[in-house]
């Protein structure tokens, strides 16, 4: 375990915990830093002034990254007849009907994201209970109910990255990896932080961007200036 502790120790050295960095100064931070033997995630965290338990201030939304969210995305779509033949075109990987319900409901969940067309909704309504608590069930504010299922599916393959606002006001969100270049890291931050922005709820009163960090997977958290974070 000391090992775990001295690379920590070293990845938070040179890194103020209450000094605001510029955008492009956290993410240099973070590169080099970044010392697990895999390609780290670089996550986002966005302090919200907002109180999400009051339905005018609930935020959620999707966001396109530019340069892609450096992940591979399993996407399940409920679908049947050409709109299931489109989505395997797509390169949906799991394709189904009730087959899929059933897959689902015995515990069976391969996939990071689920989309369905609106007339499957009756079938997918029944998953709620599991699909809900995982962020998985299909929306249509997110664009993951839809009929044209072709482009939803290149959309979560290509970097599409949902947002929703937890209890405490915060969201969170992968925004790349750490061997992205610095340039295409802040292209997808400014990119989600500007998604985010445009879903900025009517009941929203005050400061709405109030704190952002910046971390990698194994890595120390940066505090970043929100005002350098907005989209130029």
């Amino acid at each position: 375990m000391t090992n775990i502790g001295k690379r920590i120790r070293q990845a938070r050295e040179g890194i103020d915990r209450n000094k605001l960095y510029t955008l492009e100064e956290a993410i240099g931070l973070l590169k080099a830093r970044a010392s697990a033997k895999f390609d780290e995630t670089v996550e986002i965290a966005l302090n919200l002034g907002v109180d999400p338990r009051h339905a005018d201030q609930m935020v959620r939304g999707v966001c396109q990254l530019p340069n892609g969210s450096g992940r591979t995305v399993r996407v399940a779509v409920f679908a049947r007849g050409p709109k299931a033949d489109e989505a395997k075109a797509a390169g949906a990987d799991i394709v189904g009907a009730e087959d899929l319900m059933e897959k689902v409901q015995s515990g069976n969940i391969d996939f990071d994201r689920c989309i369905a067309t609106p007339d499957m909704m009756p079938i997918v309504g029944r998953l709620g209970k599991i699909l809900g608590p995982r962020g998985l069930m299909p929306n249509p504010k997110v664009g993951t109910v839809t009929q044209d299922v072709a482009q939803a599916v290149t959309d979560a393959k290509g970097g599409a990255v949902q947002f929703r606002v937890e209890k405490a006001g915060i969201i969170h969100g992968g925004v790349g990896k750490v061997s992205f270049t610095e340039a295409a890291l802040a292209e997808n931050i400014r990119a989600f932080a500007d998604a985010v922005q445009k879903a900025k709820p009517t009941g929203a009163k005050g400061t709405y961007l109030k704190r952002v960090a910046l971390s990698s997977t194994m890595g120390p958290g940066v505090r970043v200036d929100p005002a350098t974070v907005h989209a130029h």
